[in-house]
């Protein structure tokens, strides 16, 4: 596998891994996976509504609800979830594997104050498999703890085409979205930030 731009607490970092033209490309497929799975707002179990709205692509897909955090087979308004894209694959198989492919694409977008708290991507049955991110859009503050709650964290500042890959030693690593920087991209139509985390659920 490639080489990271550099690592941060076990988490590999590649800086720039898509070029403009790869990004623009990778925009157009998301748009036929929102068409058919339309972004939504999930709320936490205690009712309170997240700051991020998101779909997913795969075999499954991840909701939040007053009935907790977990995969799903079908999108709330109750239709499947469509195909993860071609260009979304192709960066799984450069870098975490060509043959076990992701079950779930996860698609989140923030606009404006919206955050991601430090969390751990823990709803998998198999955490031998790495968590890979794209950050699409605007500049994010990404921060990085341990794998225990608590404790010194790192950030630093991921754009537009960077890829991150939670893996190994990093896997269960708490982490968040402290800010987004707006209007560091032209890439989407209004501005903002598009994430996707592919993970090998089942």
């Amino acid at each position: 596998m490639p080489e990271p731009t550099l690592i941060l607490r076990d988490v590999a970092i590649y800086k720039g891994w898509l070029d403009p033209l790869e990004q623009e490309a990778l925009i157009a497929s998301l748009r036929d996976v929102v068409a058919q799975a339309p972004l939504f707002q999930p709320v936490t179990p205690s009712g309170r509504a997240m700051s991020v709205r998101m779909t997913s692509a795969g075999r499954c897909g991840w909701i939040s609800d007053r009935n907790g955090y977990r995969y799903a087979g079908h999108h709330p308004d109750g239709m499947g979830w469509p195909p993860i894209p071609e260009t979304v694959l192709a960066i799984w198989r450069a870098l975490v594997s060509e043959t076990r492919l992701p079950d779930c694409c996860l698609i989140n977008h923030y606009m404006g104050q919206a955050r991601m708290g430090l969390h751990q991507d823990r709803d998998e049955a198999d955490f031998t498999w790495p968590v890979l991110s794209i950050s699409l859009g605007d500049d994010a503050l990404f921060r990085i703890g341990n794998v225990t709650r608590g404790g010194k964290t790192d950030s630093l500042w991921l754009a537009s085409g960077d890829v991150v890959v939670m893996g190994g030693a990093a896997r269960l690593v708490y982490h968040g979205i402290d800010r987004i920087r707006p209007g560091t991209s032209g890439l989407l139509r209004g501005g903002g930030r598009i994430n996707l985390t592919c993970r090998v659920v089942m």
